[in-house]
């Protein structure tokens, strides 16, 4: 394996660490994380010599364009969520500066970071994403349009995360893996009903196997590279009976929820739902052609099931009791 000098952007994020983590542990490379603040970065970065931690943030990445242009491989994972103006500024602006200070003649491939919200089954983008997405959506589609534009795009590795799990104690924990907890609390009620919806997750720890593989073997010519990330596509109902078997809950019966009655519930409890969030709870179906997992590079994957995502999150499994 013959080193290379890799930038990872956005290292003290949940899916920052795992990537920056695997790199440390799992190969010589000569690394440069980029990160805010350092206190938040809870990898060892002294276990091996090579490992650079690079203070400062997307607003000011003109500060690095010397380094810029030494480095063979930029993992990108660094954006901002919503709430903020600098939402458009970090997620399009910054993020094509830096790819344009990167030399299209050193650098072998950019990885970016985007996310399959703004994609349809076929990986087409989806034109609701543009109109009526949120910030961070919306942002996400315009970066994305940008990217064949430049002098660095046929180095471009584009991967599109569909629902990521993963936290630990040295690691921050994504939004869906802090709010696993809460399961026992509604899963009571959710066991008797039938909901239409599909849908791919992958932990953060199987999406870093895919980037470490991804750098050491980059898409050929003729390879896509254009990439979803997750595992085997599951149902709702799938996903609301793998929980209740983990959880010792018994399934007597199940009463389908259409639509028509979830707008009830809805007006009923007046619910708050932006458009975005509309047409996402009518849409329902979130699955991707062609998704990617360590399984497709013929690695071993942490996380396949839901039932290993909730032992991962620390939730103890239950047996089936009388009553349950």
């Amino acid at each position: 394996m013959t080193p290379k000098r890799i930038l990872v952007t956005g290292a003290s994020g949940c899916v920052g660490h795992y990537i920056a983590d695997t790199l440390i542990q799992q190969t010589p490379h000569e690394l440069f994380l980029l990160v805010r603040d350092p206190q938040k970065l809870r990898v060892d970065c002294e276990s091996r010599p090579g490992v650079n931690v690079l203070q400062g943030n997307m607003h000011d990445i003109e500060r690095f364009s010397n380094l810029l242009k030494t480095i063979d491989v930029a993992v990108l994972t660094a954006a901002v969520w919503g709430g903020t103006a600098e939402v458009f500024d970090i997620n399009v602006v910054k993020t094509i500066r830096l790819m344009n200070l990167l030399d299209p003649d050193v650098c072998e491939q950019v990885i970016y970071f985007s996310t399959a919200s703004i994609l349809d089954h076929d990986l087409q983008p989806l034109k609701q994403a543009r109109e009526i997405g949120t910030d961070y959506i919306r942002s996400k589609y315009d970066c994305h349009q940008r990217l064949a534009k430049l002098a660095i795009a046929p180095q471009i590795t584009t991967v599109f995360p569909t629902l990521v799990f993963g936290g630990d104690d040295t690691k921050p924990y994504s939004h869906l893996s802090a709010g696993l907890p809460d399961l026992p609390k509604w899963i009571n009620l959710a066991r008797f009903f039938k909901v239409e919806g599909s849908f791919h997750f992958m932990h953060g720890h199987d999406i870093a196997q895919v980037i470490a593989y991804l750098i050491e073997h980059p898409p050929d010519v003729d390879q896509p590279r254009e990439l979803v990330l997750g595992g085997r596509p599951v149902t709702a109902n799938q996903a609301i009976a793998a929980v209740c078997a983990y959880l010792g809950k018994r399934i007597y019966l199940r009463f389908p929820l259409p639509k028509p009655l979830i707008d009830v519930f809805i007006a009923l409890f007046q619910v708050q739902m932006a458009a975005w969030d509309r047409f996402c709870l009518n849409y329902r179906q979130f699955t991707y052609r062609d998704a990617v997992s360590p399984e497709t590079y013929s690695l071993p994957m942490r996380c396949p099931t839901i039932a290993d995502l909730l032992n991962e999150r620390g939730i103890i499994p239950r047996r089936l009791g009388k009553g349950q």
